[in-house]
């Protein structure tokens, strides 16, 4: 969590001094974010592709922590979120 609240801390911050520039920030946020899942994806397409070429299993490297972690977060490669077999409220 300490990253997340890092991260919007540094925005909010460059936010600011843009402000006070007077200047514009480079891209709206939605597309600026688009750009930024598409940096994520595109990192892992050559891997991808060299298991597709190599046939090795490719959706077990998805769950991985170097595939899921870099895209998802580590939460994601953790399996950290609740298990879907289990009716929620119930352990």
């Amino acid at each position: 969590m300490k990253p997340y609240l890092l991260s919007l801390g540094v925005g909010l911050l460059v936010g600011v001094i843009y402000s006070l520039l007077g200047v514009r920030s480079p891209a709206p946020p939605a597309i600026a974010l688009l750009g930024l899942m598409g940096m994520l994806l595109g990192e892992q397409a050559v891997p991808i592709a060299k298991r597709l070429m190599t046939r090795t299993p490719v959706v077990a490297y998805l769950k991985t922590p170097e595939c899921a972690g870099q895209v998802l977060g580590p939460q994601a490669a953790a399996g950290d979120g609740p298990d879907p077999k289990t009716p929620e409220g119930q352990a």
